[in-house]
């Protein structure tokens, strides 16, 4: 027999306020922790380099080896939830995030590190999807809204403070603590959720593993995502293995697809994406994920790189934009409960985002600490009227089944865009900084006078410190030169947050017109089997 039952039921009987409350805080939480572990070593890499003893190019192995593990077990999140049971599965990944977080801690040499970050990955990649899962369940229809901003919290925090805690424990201690300060996190969550954590009343049953489907899929996002992360580092096709694994993805994914669509019970159900709803989302938190996570990858680069900054004044620099983030996020929530149309809302931010790059874009060399700072609370303000919205849209019409599977594949989505925003951007801008440095080469010539006059004030200045007409003009020359770098390498940079505005002005139209179709179709009330 059919039933209407609103989402929040599933734990009214049987759950009181404070019970409730405590769990939303602990789920919260946990998502908020592996967030932070997705971008937290970003700013120690040097660090975990010169005590391991091991190059620049190893060490990148240590993101790279968790964003290929958190890819590949997202979108198998649903299938371990139904296969494990929730609460089994839930509580085993964060016990499997923190042993494995003290063992990345305690590695002595840089590939037992990659290791366990690569079993840390898989651990973590549950306390996303699930996370949302309940956040969700725990609210009734009506209040969505207020769910989706309460988990936005989380998807735009982590992510954003990651450089901040990073750079202050790592200038200010050792890198094994970036890890080591999930132990104390984790086993609170694990704690909490053994005597919180239930099953959902609506499940579904899981008759044969589909194995080949696994395979397919590990094999295809792991190979997709080592393209993505190393591509630039290693020339691209010029290299053997990022070819053989180019076309590995291609036949391993496209085979996936086929096999999924086709096999009575898919290791990943491909079949939610018939809502055009949740494929429309997706497409559009895509976006946003290339958004997210290459601002807060250009800016650290910037601010350490070419303005001189700290990697403690780095990570504060994104501090103001978080804090007035939860207020964005809030007022989203409350915004979408009250009836605003999602239409406005989303339009505001994406206004807001393309802002933040356009005032990136006239960045120069001498752009203070407080300007950055400034517009990055624009991309703050931007990032939160976009994450309710689109979480919200991503499952509105899927059935309480469902909405464990859509909203993985639309967290894999966000993760996806910012692995394929980042190799974009790291590929663009080593290509723009060979032409913006022979374009600044061309006008330093012994006819222009002001080269002329910088060089001879340099070589005076050397002179004044001690070093002779030869070692001074020596020194001058390297000046100009490093002068060209940094600048060169800004315009490559800000020439990235250029492409990234035009990305999502281009987007924004078909925004709108999904949008815009979204208030008939999304029901009140849920209606199943159950």
């Amino acid at each position: 027999m059919t039933n209407i039952r609103p989402i929040g039921l599933f734990y009214k009987h049987n759950m009181t306020g404070l019970k409730r409350q405590l769990l939303i805080i602990t789920v919260l939480l946990a998502a908020v922790m592996e967030l932070i572990d997705t971008t937290i070593v970003n700013v120690a890499l040097s660090h975990m380099s010169g005590n391991l003893g091991a190059t620049i190019e190893d060490t990148t192995w240590v993101i790279t080896a968790y964003a290929i593990a958190n890819v590949i077990i997202i979108p198998l999140t649903s299938f371990l939830t139904i296969k494990l049971g929730r609460r089994n599965y839930y509580i085993g990944s964060i016990i499997l995030f923190v042993v494995c977080s003290f063992m990345c801690g305690s590695a002595t040499d840089i590939w037992t590190l990659v290791f366990f970050r690569f079993l840390q990955g898989l651990g973590g990649g549950a306390l996303l999807s699930v996370s949302q899962a309940v956040i969700f369940e725990l609210f009734p229809k009506e209040k969505q809204g207020v769910a989706s901003a309460i988990f936005g919290i989380g998807v735009f925090i982590g992510p954003t403070i990651g450089p901040t805690m990073g750079g202050i424990i790592t200038e200010n201690y050792s890198w094994p603590l970036i890890f080591y300060i999930n132990i104390p996190i984790g086993i609170l969550a694990a704690t909490s959720c053994y005597f919180l954590l239930t099953e959902p009343l609506i499940k579904s049953k899981v008759h044969r593993v589909d194995w080949t489907g696994i395979a397919l899929l590990a094999i295809g996002i792991g190979s997709l995502q080592t393209v993505l992360e190393r591509g630039q580092t290693e020339d691209w096709f010029a290299t053997g293995y990022i070819t053989f694994l180019t076309v590995t993805s291609v036949i391993t994914l496209t085979s996936f697809i086929l096999w999924e669509l086709h096999v009575e019970n898919p290791v990943v159900n491909l079949r939610v994406f018939k809502s055009k709803t949740l494929s429309i989302a997706a497409l559009l938190t895509f976006i946003t994920g290339i958004g997210m996570f290459t601002s807060i990858f250009l800016t650290p680069v910037i601010a350490q790189r070419l303005l001189g900054f700290t990697p403690t004044q780095t990570g504060l620099l994104l501090l103001p934009g978080a804090i007035i983030a939860i207020l964005g996020l809030m007022v989203s929530g409350k915004l979408l409960q009250a009836g605003v149309s999602p239409l406005i809302i989303i339009t505001i931010g994406f206004v807001c985002f393309i802002y933040f790059n356009w005032s990136m874009f006239g960045m120069d060399l001498d752009t203070s600490a407080n300007t950055i700072t400034r517009n990055l609370i624009f991309r703050a303000l931007g990032m939160a009227f976009l994450t309710v919205p689109l979480t919200m849209l991503a499952i509105s019409t899927l059935a309480p089944k469902d909405i464990p599977q859509g909203a993985a594949l639309n967290n894999m989505m966000r993760q996806l865009g910012g692995s394929f925003g980042i190799s974009i951007i790291n590929t663009y801008s080593a290509r723009r900084i060979a032409s913006h440095r022979m374009d600044l080469i061309s006008h330093i010539t012994s006819s222009n006078p002001l080269t002329i006059d910088r060089i001879n004030s340099y070589t005076a200045y050397f002179q004044h410190k001690g070093s002779n007409l030869i070692e001074s003009k020596q020194k001058a020359m390297g000046l100009i030169e490093l002068g060209v770098v940094k600048q060169s390498t800004l315009l490559s940079y800000t020439d990235a947050f250029f492409l990234i505005g035009i990305l999502f002005a281009i987007t924004l139209p078909l925004l709108l017109f999904v949008v815009g179709g979204t208030k008939k179709t999304v029901p009140k009330m849920v209606i199943s089997d159950h």
